[in-house]
């Protein structure tokens, strides 16, 4: 019987292969050296080798090969934290909740990445204590008063290259069972879209150990995270069903909704609901409600941090900003309309006696998986592969276990349902009185009272926000915008640009027909120098840029270098020799005064003078500056006003040339001419008609805005230029 035992295990080491083997002849090896006398011991020696070689076979299999041979993909987690302060070092306690949660979420697992959105300088030091697999990205829209737009992160999000997507709350902890809900949800057939609702906790008594793989106590000692979820589920609040809303979804073939996702400020409601309606209704994806599995929670409290810190939140900036929130939410897609019976078809991902399953509550169906547990992430659905077809219930569970199935699900409505997500409040805001010229002063102005200013009205919409995006990726920020008629202010609003209404503009502004000589143009150029007078007035010097001048570079160092009591304006005159301050020449749609006595006083002579004038602004601005016929003219490229010994200075036009100066319009190229030449800035200007000036900008490439996506062109982005009407 031993010979016949030690044949078949050598015929087994040819094909068992060398570990196997090995530990067959070292098994042997004990048998021949051994008494008889120790044969238990022998016996002994035989089951432990055996188990050893069991276990290490299927280990080193698991290693090897993964179940099915798969590896879950990846990963990214996109959130937008708030900036925070330091005092002593540390973060405050907004610093530490929001560091506590990203590393939880980097303690999923290594095919985890995270992306912050943000622009602040905190944000910068929470990623650089997080290690490399937290970046921060800056290339997406902002509003002036710093918050980011949401539809921004969706397509940067929908950007990635990952294989799933979430964005998150920045402040919200996630536990590992989160990890299961995606795996889960990646082995189905079909597009999905999760969504996970956060409850809050008052008392949150733990912290991440420095490695990030495990969760500590308040005294140091290590917790096990079943202990951890079990302290959750007794002390989770459920309050706002969707303000702090995570959502996730796979990278399939099917958009996530239909239409497009209006300009939402990021965290300041309607969002996240109106989204989730979008997605319901459009029905492109399976839509997976994870709430249930209590995954993800909001911290409301650190009992081991001791310093509080003081948050500096404008509650008035807030609620303007949900105001914008609620007006987009009501003209956009079907929010505010009823629309819940398709909710019917949506999914809870539920843990019940131990096993994860998805749960259809309209129907009383489970669709379950295998191995869908903290043990084994790598799932195999029944082979029928379609969610819809998987078996009931009362196949798969014994009469008791269905009893707790059925008392699970009835459980569903007990918390808070997308239905109630749906449920805010539908009073439209007014944002007729947002922000007065004073106060946008206050918050946009540089730290030498510096602005830019710009007007426009509805005709120049895309134009102006081609503007902003041009300034914005400049990192100029210093920025104000004058809306001439309602619609245009309106517009700004939702946009989120600091926007002020002048009550004085002209009220009959033509869509197509206010272009350079017609009496539009002239109504509206007089309100250029009324405004700077009023800013130059209040204290703030002001570079006036109209909305067809595109910058290349940032002109403001160069424009605050002249100093006082000299005003520097760019000249419009198109041949490329002889003096460029002739009568005329001088082009009031891109100047730079200071608030000093001399300028002030001028500026109120330009107005005067324009008041009674039939012309445009233009004419009475020459006059005044360098007078009549230019009789102040001192030499090719100044002029003095006489009154008030104001300097004015005609700017070099290779650095700041008009639309006619060299034909730079006409050339194929036109970005690699103007930076051959040196220019700051190019003027769109003598060309007639809005619809030629605009196809001129869009075509040369000297445009930043995708007016279909409402979003300014990132290097990430795919524009569509296709819904201008030239």
């Amino acid at each position: 019987m031993l010979v016949k035992r030690r044949a078949t295990y050598a015929g087994g080491c040819r094909s068992a292969g060398r570990l196997q083997c090995t530990s067959r002849v070292l098994s042997s090896f004990i048998f021949r050296h051994l008494s008889y006398k120790d044969a238990a011991l022998r016996i002994g020696y035989f089951v432990f080798l055996l188990g050893v070689l069991v276990i290490t076979l299927a280990l080193y299999s698991a290693l090897q090969n993964g179940e099915d041979g798969e590896v879950f993909p990846s990963v990214v987690i996109f959130a937008a934290p708030r900036p925070f302060s330091f005092r002593g070092g540390r973060p405050d306690l907004l610093g530490a909740r929001e560091m506590l949660a990203v590393r939880s979420w980097l303690a999923l697992g290594p095919e985890v990445t995270v992306v912050l959105f943000g622009q602040d300088s905190s944000i910068l030091y929470l990623a650089s204590n997080l290690g490399s697999r937290v970046t921060v990205a800056s290339n997406i829209d902002f509003s002036f008063l710093g918050t980011p737009f949401f539809h921004c992160m969706v397509a940067r999000s929908q950007n990635s290259s990952s294989a799933i997507s979430v964005i998150i709350d920045p402040e919200t902890i996630l536990l590992p069972n989160f990890l299961i809900a995606l795996r889960c949800a990646y082995k189905l057939d079909r597009d999905w879209f999760l969504i996970s609702r956060t409850p809050s906790i008052s008392n949150f008594p733990f912290l991440m150990h420095n490695t990030g793989k495990h969760w500590l106590k308040e005294d140091g000692s290590r917790v096990r995270i079943e202990k951890l979820q079990e302290h959750v589920k007794q002390e989770l609040r459920w309050s706002n069903c969707s303000e702090k809303l995570l959502i996730a979804w796979n990278a399939g073939e099917v958009p996530l909704h239909a239409g497009i996702l209006p300009p939402f400020l990021y965290g300041r409601g309607f969002h996240n609901s109106w989204l989730l309606h979008e997605v319901v209704l459009s029905d492109f994806r399976l839509v997976i409600d994870a709430s249930y599995i209590a995954s993800t929670i909001y911290p409301e409290n650190l009992t081991y941090y001791d310093f509080w810190g003081n948050f500096s939140i404008d509650n008035g900036h807030v609620r303007w900003e949900e105001g914008v929130n609620q007006r987009l939410a009501a003209l956009y897609g079907s929010h505010f309309l009823e629309g819940y019976d398709k909710l019917r078809k949506h999914l809870y991902f539920i843990k019940c006696s131990g096993r994860y399953a998805f749960v259809n509550a309209a129907k009383k169906v489970v669709f379950s998986t295998e191995g869908c547990n903290e043990q084994s992430f790598v799932l195999k659905l029944l082979r029928d592969q379609q969610y819809e077809m998987l078996f009931f219930l009362k196949r798969l569970l014994h009469w008791w276990i269905q009893k707790k199935w059925i008392h699970c699900i009835l459980d569903l409505g007990n918390l808070c349902s997308p239905k109630q997500a749906f449920k805010e409040n539908k009073q439209l805001a007014l944002l007729d009185t947002a922000f007065t010229l004073e106060s946008l002063l206050k918050i946009s102005a540089d730290n030498d009272k510096t602005v830019v200013l710009a007007v426009a009205g509805h005709n120049y919409r895309d134009m102006l926000m081609s503007w902003v995006c041009r300034l914005r990726h400049l990192h100029v920020s210093n920025f104000i915008i004058c809306a001439l008629d309602a619609e245009i202010y309106q517009f700004a609003l939702l946009m989120g640009l600091p926007v002020f209404r002048d009550q004085l503009a002209p009220s009959n502004i033509s869509f197509n027909q206010c272009h350079f000589g017609s009496e539009c143009f002239r109504k509206v150029t007089k309100v250029k120098s009324r405004i700077v007078t009023q800013i130059l007035k209040l204290g703030y010097n002001v570079l006036l840029s109209d909305v067809d001048v595109y910058w290349f570079n940032n002109p403001l160092p160069l424009l605050q270098s002249f100093g006082p009591s000299v005003l520097v304006v760019q000249s419009d005159e198109y041949n490329e020799t002889g003096p460029i301050n002739l009568p005329r020449r001088s082009n009031s749609g891109f100047y730079f005064s200071r608030s000093d006595p001399p300028t002030i006083s001028a500026m109120e002579k330009v107005v005067k003078h324009a008041s009674t004038s039939s012309l445009s602004e233009q004419p009475s601005f020459y006059d005044v500056m360098c007078g009549e016929g230019g009789s102040t003219r001192v030499d090719d490229n100044h002029c003095l006003e006489p009154d008030t010994n104001l300097t004015i200075h005609f700017l070099d036009r290779n650095l700041f040339p008009n639309g006619a100066y060299k034909g730079l319009w006409e050339e194929e190229d036109v970005r690699s001419a103007c930076k051959k030449q040196g220019c700051l800035i190019l003027h769109n200007n003598w060309i007639n008609g809005r619809e030629r000036k605009l196809e001129r900008q869009v075509l040369s490439g000297l445009w930043e805005y995708d007016p279909a996506m409402r979003m300014c062109l990132q290097s990430w982005h795919q524009p569509n230029l296709t819904s201008h009407s030239f």
